[in-house]
């Protein structure tokens, strides 16, 4: 599968876009290196919280899901955004801060 990937080039354009919308490096700097830290964690956290939430969504429209289940994952999705807010009110970062353009993938806001 991974051999498809790179036969084709596709994912090595996709990984550099996704390579230039990060930041060139961290300020590594004794009073940078929390923040840059935070942000970096924060935003990878954002990434895959999105990937869960439209995961979640695909399932429940396959009907894969029982109401039981989707309360949970609801109240799972909410709680986890509830302390990703917390977070970046305890570092000070805004949600544009934590921006990242994957490229073809498109924006995670």
């Amino acid at each position: 599968m991974a051999e498809n990937a790179s036969d084709d080039g596709t994912l090595d354009v996709d990984l550099r876009a996704i390579a230039s919308a990060l930041p060139a490096r961290i300020d590594a700097t004794p009073e940078g290196v929390e923040q840059g830290l935070a942000k970096l964690v924060l935003t990878i956290i954002e990434v895959l919280r999105k990937v869960l939430e439209h995961q979640a969504v695909r399932r429940m429209d396959g009907g894969s899901l029982s109401d039981e289940e989707v309360e949970r994952l609801g109240l799972a999705l909410l709680s986890l955004d509830g302390r990703l807010r917390e977070l970046k009110t305890v570092f000070g970062l805004s949600d544009e801060e934590l921006e990242i353009d994957l490229g073809p993938l498109g924006r995670v806001r």
